[in-house]
C-alpha cells in the first residue's frame, strides 16, 4: 500500500473510531434519559449508507468522513407531535441535557484509558533513553555517552519517548530540569540540563535537537557498507566490518570516525584501525588521503568508507499486565491531559506557535499512518492521544462544541432559566467563525508543513 493510500485508510479508520465513540455517547445517555433519537450518522452531508431500528433511529454512514452527529427530537428545530412530546430534547431538566451533552466527551476519555491499557498490555516496542553523545547543553550540564535517563524532573522515563516528551515540556518553558541518570558504571547520579540558556528564536521543532543530547539510536553503527576505489581502506577493510577503534581512540558509531580521521591526518603518519569482522579482531594499518569535497569545495582527511543503512531495533518494551496496566492507563491519560492543557496555555500566551499546535486532517493522515506501520501499540497510543485531543478540544467553552452547550446549561442554573433563543443565536455564529478559523489554521499548516516544506 502506498504512503498515500495508506495515509487515508488509517485516517479514515481513525474518524471512525473515534467518532462513533463519540456520538455513541451522546445517544446511549440521551435513550435511557428517555430522549427519542432521529438520526446517528458517523460523516457529515449525503448518506452512503443507513438503516432504521424498531426505535425509529436511522443509523447512518455520510460521504464527509470529518465527524458525526447525533439529530435528536427537539421542538426547537420542527414541529413535534404532542404525543412524542414528553421525548423531546428541549423538555428534559437541565441536568439530564447536560448529561446528554457531556457524554460524547466523556466518551472519548473512556475510549482513551481503553487504548492505553490495551497499548500497555500488547507491549509498545522503543528504545532505553540512553545516551549517544553529547555536545553543547548536555556537555555542559555534565551528562556522558553511556547514561541511561531515569527520570525527568519527577516524571519516570523508562523509554525515549518519554524522556522526549519530558524534556519537550521543559524546553518549551525554557526552564531548567533535573535529569536523573545512570552511568555505565551502574551508579546513579542528578544532572541539571540547563534548558533556559536555550537561544531564543529556535523552531519549537528544534528544541531538542539543540540540547545537545543524541540517543544512542539517533547514532549510525559504525559499520562499513562500501569501501570506495581506490582510497586509503580499498582491499584494506570489507562491507560488513565494524570499526571499533582509530589509533587507539574507541570508536562507538560512524559519527566519531570523521573527526578521528581528521585528527589522524593532520597529525601524518599510518595508525592502525581496528575493527571486528564476523569473530576475528583485526588492526589494520591505514593513513589518510587528504580530498576535496565537492559539495561543500572544502578539504577533508578521509578512508573512503560509507556507512551500511541499518534501520535501529528497539531494545526495551513498555509492557504492564492487564491488572497493572489499568492504573498504568489513568496514569498516562493524566499525564496526556496535563501536556495538552499546558500546550494550549503555550499557545494562547504566545509561547508556542500556533503553526506547532493545530493540526489538519493531512498532518493527522501521515502520523497515523506511520504510528501504524511501526505496530499496534504504537497506532493504538496515536489512536488514544487522538481521542483524549477529540474529548478535550470537545469541552472547550465554545458555541457549536459540547463545552458551549455545557457553558449554556450552567448559566441556566445559575440563574433559574434558560439562556435567550437571542443570545444562543448571537452565541452559535460566534462559535461557527472560531471554528471555521481553527479549520482554516488547521489546513494552513497542513499545506505550510507538509506540502510546501
Amino acid at each position: 500500500m502506498s504512503e498515500f493510500l495508506g495515509s487515508v485508510w488509517w485516517l479514515l479508520v481513525s474518524l471512525g473510531v473515534l467518532v462513533t465513540f463519540h456520538e455513541f455517547g451522546h445517544y446511549w445517555v440521551a435513550r435511557r434519559s428517555g430522549v427519542k433519537v432521529l438520526r446517528f450518522s458517523v460523516g457529515f452531508g449525503k448518506p452512503l449508507w443507513m438503516r432504521r431500528n424498531r426505535n425509529g433511529t436511522e443509523f447512518a454512514i455520510a460521504a464527509i468522513p470529518l465527524g458525526g452527529y447525533v439529530k435528536m427530537l427537539d421542538e426547537r428545530e420542527g414541529e413535534v407531535d404532542p404525543a412524542e412530546a414528553p421525548q423531546a430534547f428541549n423538555r428534559q431538566h437541565v441536568f439530564k441535557r447536560i448529561a446528554i451533552v457531556a457524554a460524547g466527551p466523556i466518551a472519548n476519555l473512556i475510549l482513551c484509558v481503553a487504548l492505553f491499557w490495551l497499548m500497555f498490555v500488547i507491549g509498545r516496542p522503543d528504545f532505553t533513553p540512553t545516551v549517544g553523545k553529547v555536545e553543547g547543553l548536555a556537555a555542559q550540564s555534565g551528562l556522558l555517552r553511556g547514561d541511561t535517563v531515569l527520570a525527568v524532573g519527577e516524571r519516570a522515563t523508562p523509554t525515549t519517548s518519554e524522556a522526549g516528551l519530558a524534556l519537550l515540556s521543559a524546553a518549551l518553558d525554557r526552564s531548567d530540569v533535573a535529569l536523573r541518570v545512570r552511568g555505565e558504571d551502574g551508579r546513579e547520579a542528578t544532572r541539571t540540563l540547563r534548558l533556559s540558556k536555550l537561544p531564543a528564536g529556535i523552531d519549537d521543532r528544534e528544541l531538542l535537537n539543540n540540547t545537545g543530547l543524541i540517543w544512542r539510536q539517533q547514532l549510525m553503527p559504525a559499520i562499513v557498507g562500501r569501501v570506495l576505489p581506490g582510497r586509503p581502506a580499498w582491499a584494506v577493510l570489507a562491507e560488513g566490518d565494524r570499526v571499533t577503534a582509530i589509533d587507539g581512540e574507541p570508536v562507538a558509531s560512524w559519527n566519531d570516525i570523521a573527526p578521528l580521521v581528521d585528527a589522524l591526518g593532520q597529525r601524518g603518519g599510518e595508525a592502525m584501525v581496528e575493527v571486528q569482522r564476523g569473530g576475528d579482531r583485526l588492526a589494520l594499518p591505514m593513513t589518510p588521503q587528504r580530498i576535496k569535497i565537492e559539495e561543500t569545495g572544502k578539504y577533508q582527511w578521509v578512508l573512503g568508507l560509507e556507512p551500511a543503512r541499518s534501520k535501529p531495533q528497539p531494545d526495551a518494551v513498555l509492557r504492564y499486565g492487564p491488572i497493572d496496566a489499568i492504573p498504568a492507563a489513568f496514569r498516562e491519560m493524566g499525564q496526556q491531559t496535563r501536556d495538552m492543557v499546558a500546550m494550549i496555555g503555550r499557545a494562547f500566551s504566545g509561547r508556542l506557535s500556533v503553526e506547532n499546535t493545530v493540526a489538519g486532517p493531512i498532518t493527522i493522515a501521515r502520523a497515523a499512518n506511520d504510528h501504524a506501520q511501526h505496530g499496534p501499540a504504537w497506532y493504538l497510543q496515536m489512536l488514544a492521544l487522538l481521542s483524549l485531543s477529540l474529548g478535550i478540544l470537545n469541552l472547550l467553552p465554545i458555541p457549536i462544541l459540547d463545552g458551549g452547550h455545557l457553558l449554556y446549561y450552567l448559566i441556566e442554573l445559575v440563574k433559574g432559566s434558560p439562556v435567550s433563543e437571542r443570545v444562543m443565536a448571537a452565541g452559535q455564529y460566534v462559535g461557527l467563525a472560531l471554528i471555521v478559523s481553527l479549520m482554516g489554521l488547521a489546513f494552513y499548516n497542513d499545506i505550510v508543513n507538509n506540502l510546501v516544506r
